[in-house]
């Protein structure tokens, strides 16, 4: 049998996380979470310990941590009503990043207070990251915390017969999303606001190739890389091996249609510099010459494996072998990927206390929270349970998985 490997399987009426190694005792079973749909007059809400929303607010991410004996989750919100643009607009211009705090790795997070905007609202609008603040990322390095997060600005109305002369500030916002890092001692230094925030983004683009509406565009003829027009979806991990830093990204390419691909950038250390290669990662051809579409990765390396993980969004269903949902790659050195021998990972579903299933619209951002041995506590995911991009009324949430440590049946 091959080394350790991380596996999520369905069974029954639960989806389970399995864990192979060279001769497997146990896997880890996605347990029922806490949360009960209302439908009321064609409006969908959910209420429960395991859904963390706030009132007129949309809520997107959520990156976990333990600090202590404390459970605390970073998440993406930014206000919703019938004034603000809907969900596939909004977030791009309004997101900020707030600080949850719970006693349970499973639920019951309460909102401290938002930590992280925009540099717009400090005055502010030509910094790199002034129009907002998205896709957090916690991580903890030689004893002090690291919130990854992308960000963009606008750049303003683009001139008559450019590319990007007919791009709404939306799309401009979009076309300029970066990568950058705040670094901080403590919860309570970041609370007092007292972390360093850097001038500079860790990773920009090096490459502008699209078509048509695109803003600053590459000279004809320059073949675009993995961090093509824009650099997101941050996800960071230590690489023992060498002792450098792997900041994985998505980019963007158009041949001819969208398509989200992935790059990893190198570092000396949680603050770059990056330096972005070539390479593109988890690209996975689908078996008829086409390219699979994915984002989202969530990247550890589980030190007993001496493997890197990631778990992802799958589009299509090409990646998990079946149907959309969350699929699971597996690496010797955080470059070569493959999917993992059974890379279903999670379907767009949850289990209810009753033991029912809840086909859901979106299910993505997901995220581990790890115990101190580095193995999975909880996965905490983005969701909607209807069609997120048109809505204006909230109604998107982050919800935490409990995964349960489970022998194997002989």
């Amino acid at each position: 049998m091959s080394k350790l490997n991380l596996c999520i399987f369905l069974c029954g009426l639960f989806m389970s996380v399995v864990v192979a190694c060279k001769s497997p005792s146990y896997f880890y079973e996605a347990q029922p979470v806490d949360l009960k749909v209302i439908r009321d007059s064609g409006k969908i809400s959910v209420e429960g310990t395991s859904v963390f929303q706030l009132p007129d607010s949309f809520v997107w991410c959520g990156s976990p941590i333990r600090i202590k004996d404390q459970y605390f989750m970073f998440y993406s919100a930014w206000e919703s009503g019938t004034a603000v643009p809907s969900f596939t607009d909004s977030w791009v211009l309004f997101s900020k990043i707030g600080l949850a705090v719970s006693d349970s790795p499973y639920g019951n997070y309460r909102s401290l207070k938002l930590i992280l905007k925009g540099r717009k609202d400090q005055g502010d609008s030509t910094a790199w990251d002034a129009q907002m603040v998205h896709n957090p990322l916690i991580k903890s390095f030689n004893g002090k915390y690291y919130l990854y997060y992308g960000s963009g600005k606008d750049p303003g109305v683009q001139p008559k017969g450019s590319p990007g002369e007919n791009l709404s500030k939306r799309n401009r916002v979009q076309q300029s999303q970066q990568i950058g890092v705040i670094e901080f001692n403590s919860v309570e230094d970041l609370l007092a606001g007292q972390f360093t925030r850097f001038n500079q983004p860790l990773l920009s683009p090096r490459t502008r190739v699209k078509d048509k509406d695109v803003v600053d565009p590459s000279p004809p003829g320059t073949i675009a890389g993995p961090d093509n027009l824009i650099v997101v979806n941050p996800a960071v991990e230590y690489r023992p091996a060498d002792g450098k830093y792997l900041l994985f990204f998505k980019g963007n390419l158009y041949d001819p249609q969208w398509r989200g691909v992935h790059g990893v950038a190198v570092g000396d250390s949680p603050t770059g510099p990056f330096t972005a290669t070539d390479r593109f990662v988890f690209d996975i051809d689908d078996g008829k010459g086409n390219k699979v579409s994915a984002e989202d990765p969530y990247v550890w390396y589980h030190r007993k494996d001496k493997l890197f993980y990631a778990v992802m969004k799958d589009f299509t269903g090409k990646l998990t072998g079946g149907e959309p949902g969350l699929a699971l790659m597996q690496s010797a050195d955080g470059m070569d990927w493959v999917p993992a021998p059974s890379p279903l990972f999670m379907k767009k579903e949850l289990i209810l206390k009753d033991g029912t299933r809840l086909k859901v619209d979106r299910l993505e951002r997901p995220q581990l929270l790890l115990d101190r041995n580095g193995a999975p506590l909880a996965l905490f995911a983005a969701c909607s349970v209807d069609n997120a991009n048109p809505k204006q009324d909230g109604g998107t949430f982050n919800v935490q998985i409990p995964l349960k440590k489970m022998k194997l049946r002989k």
